[in-house]
């Protein structure tokens, strides 16, 4: 009797570390539902949304505090594609959080600039380049046209430039509903 209690209490050890070592080993990283929606969100972290980034404004919207139209970069695509995923209606763009324009970019007129360096620090994707005192210059694939390093530029030399129409950024316009047959 004294063996069988051993046996399976040395079963029941072993049958632990199994699960233990599997539970660490497959264990998931983050809310698979943020993920889904963040990859759906522009990636700007421009902040309209009234959020510091993407991620932040996907865990809202993932615990229901934040509704999926305050998203001004990403735009109608963007909350029709969140409603889908989430089984919502989609919603017209909250206008307190901007308005939807084409996909633009910053330049910076070399001329002008004054190397002060508030425009690097104010990038919070990394897009200009440049150093105290020098000229500088944005990463053009890199931009996401979020505007943030407009305001704290004292001499006004960041302008905005749509992007040009590649085939890399065309995209199909949407197709008009045609009017459904009276029944």
């Amino acid at each position: 009797m004294f063996s069988a209690i051993l046996v399976l209490g040395l079963m029941a050890a072993l049958f632990g570390l199994i699960l233990g070592f599997t539970a660490i080993r497959f264990k998931v990283e983050g809310d698979p539902l943020v993920e889904q929606i963040d990859n759906l969100l522009p990636q700007t972290q421009c902040g309209q949304c009234g959020y510091p980034g993407c991620k932040p404004y996907a865990q809202a919207i993932a615990n229901n505090e934040a509704d999926i139209n305050q998203c001004p970069p990403g735009g109608e695509t963007t909350i029709v594609a969140l409603a889908d995923l989430l089984d919502r209606e989609p919603m017209p763009l909250n206008p307190e959080n901007g308005e939807e324009s084409g996909k633009t970019v910053v330049y910076i007129d070399e001329q002008t600039c004054i190397g002060c360096t508030l425009c690097i620090q104010a990038c919070p994707i990394d897009a200009i380049v440049g150093a105290a005192k020098q000229m500088h210059t944005v990463i053009k694939d890199e931009c996401t046209g979020c505007d943030l390093c407009i305001p704290p530029c004292p001499v006004d030399c960041i302008h905005v430039i749509p992007v040009e129409e590649s085939l890399e950024t065309w995209q199909w316009d949407k197709p008009e509903e045609l009017p459904r047959p009276a029944q």
